[in-house]
């Protein structure tokens, strides 16, 4: 693999459902907030197998997935 070619990026990850502080540390220093039923999750991944850890994450607990989307990405 070429370095550079899959590196750190920022997204947020959208959930159905409140998580509060003490889910935190289930996703690595990610910004959380809770919005009218919701929980947005922002910060840096730092490669893929982190996101789709993140998500897998959310699977466990039981949470639906609404939206992933990369904001933007380390140059």
């Amino acid at each position: 693999m070429q370095r550079g070619a899959v590196g750190s990026a920022t997204y947020r990850i959208i959930v159905r459902g409140e998580l509060d502080s003490r889910f935190a540390c289930l996703f690595d220093g990610m910004q959380m907030k809770g919005d009218e039923g919701t929980t947005v999750l922002c910060g840096t991944v730092i490669d893929q197998a982190q996101l789709h850890g993140y998500i897998a994450r959310c699977e466990e607990l039981g949470l639906e997935l609404l939206s992933v989307e990369q904001v933007s990405r380390a140059e």
